[in-house]
């Protein structure tokens, strides 16, 4: 029986995803100028007021004011009228040195034997229903705000747009377990003031259906199918979305995970990934899952899977590996033999995760905003600043988590041709 699915996105001016981003600004920093460092920062913006707090153990000293302030500027919160504005916002910062405790059960004399740094339950998921093995409706909903922030940027085409923004998307499937069409589309964004109320929302919704829908399908012609004229729109649904971002909502760092991860499909551990260091099995198990189901749905292991990898902090080896093909196995295995197979493939302890996957570089602040899974791997450089220092210039590979570079090794594992 056809069934709805639904997923949301959130732009990178929404206030979650603004603290989101800073906390990671601050982690790329710390690892651009010693990437031992061993980092989990929190950040709180509100109106504006920005409020860093966290442990941190490193040889960096940082500006990390500058690097909030650089942070917010590049959103796109610069003007005075939002209430929240990069140049005159507060910000407060109490980080203070990484627990003595907490750090002897991660640090070990061989760096192979490095422990994990909490206990938890981290998920990595993948199909095959999109190129990139991701769920369709949180693809989608991702792929709206990404071209509504470009379109607030060129600032031709749509005038009155501001930082903040959500998006929705909800999917029929057929009885083949298939997307079958787009149901329902909500977009909200936040927007200048207009004298006429009435005319902002037509003026709104005629923009997203005419300029921003079609210039998404456009950008996205593998989409462009499942749309269809029974979408029903629901266009800044309340009405007036002028107050937003950190003077609407106060923010905080780790709220978005689903937005995140999967979009709802699959399951999650419950750890944010912002602000965390690669020692953080909360953050690198998880891409490591990713990897993993990855590469097994690309391999013609299955077509949908969900690896579930759990920890102990300060114990290497994790105490269990679980798959769910969801009855998509292609090969003459249960799931249980499936995870079996998995350690001899990929070895999970931390220290080999981060240098499977380069963790220990400044690839994080990417990540956070439309989503640290099902993203372009690319080799970029990146220029960071020490107070009172030259600028630091690093090329980085960024995330390696979605690169099919062990296809092969688990087509050998699970004889496949």
């Amino acid at each position: 029986m056809p069934y709805l699915f639904t997923s949301e996105s959130v732009s990178e001016g929404h206030p979650d995803k603004v603290a989101d981003q800073i906390s990671d600004a601050l982690i790329d920093n710390f690892l651009a100028f010693d990437p031992q460092s061993k980092v989990a920062c929190e950040t709180l913006v509100t109106t504006g007021q920005v409020v860093l707090a966290g442990e941190v153990k490193s040889k960096a000293y940082l500006d990390v004011q500058e690097i909030a302030r650089e942070v917010i500027r590049r959103i796109g919160y610069t003007k005075s009228e939002y209430m929240f504005e990069a140049n005159s916002c507060g910000i407060f910062s109490a980080i203070h040195e990484q627990s003595a405790d907490i750090n002897q059960g991660v640090d070990r004399k061989k760096k192979e034997e490095q422990g994990a740094g909490d206990q938890g339950m981290m998920f990595g998921y993948a199909t095959s229903e999109t190129e990139n093995y991701m769920p369709l409706a949180l693809d989608i909903a991702h792929s709206i705000l990404i071209e509504l922030a470009a379109l607030r940027r060129e600032n031709k085409e749509i005038k009155y747009l501001r930082p903040d923004a959500k998006s929705q998307v909800t999917l029929e499937y057929g009885d083949d377990n298939k997307p079958q069409r787009i149901d329902a589309i909500v977009v909200s964004t936040q927007h200048d003031d207009f004298a006429d109320e009435d005319k902002m929302l037509k003026k709104i919704s005629e923009d997203i259906k005419k300029i921003l829908i079609p210039r998404m399908k456009k950008k996205y012609p593998q989409y462009a199918h499942f749309f269809n004229d029974k979408i029903k729109y629901h266009i800044n649904p309340t009405g007036k979305f002028v107050i937003g971002g950190p003077h609407g909502d106060t923010g905080l760092t780790g709220r978005k995970i689903i937005v995140d991860t999967y979009g709802g499909k699959g399951a999650h551990g419950g750890g944010a990934f912002s602000g965390k260091d690669p020692s953080k099995v909360d953050r690198s198990a998880a891409y490591a899952t990713r990897h993993i189901a990855k590469n097994l749905v690309a391999a013609g292991v299955c077509d949908e899977v969900l690896v579930q990898v759990s920890y102990a902090i300060g114990v290497a080896q994790p105490t269990s590996i679980n798959v769910n093909t969801y009855g998509t196995s292609k090969v003459k295995m249960t799931d249980g033999e499936i995870a079996n197979k998995l350690a001899s493939i990929f070895d999970m302890r931390p220290y080999f995760i981060e240098q499977r996957l380069k963790l220990r570089n400044p690839i994080y602040q990417e990540t956070a905003s439309y989503g640290h899974m099902g993203r372009k791997n690319e080799i970029v450089e990146k220029t960071f600043n020490l107070p009172n220092g030259a600028p630091k210039k690093i090329k980085v590979e960024l995330f390696t988590w979605e690169k099919l570079d062990y296809v092969g090794k688990v087509k050998k594992a699970f004889g496949i041709k």
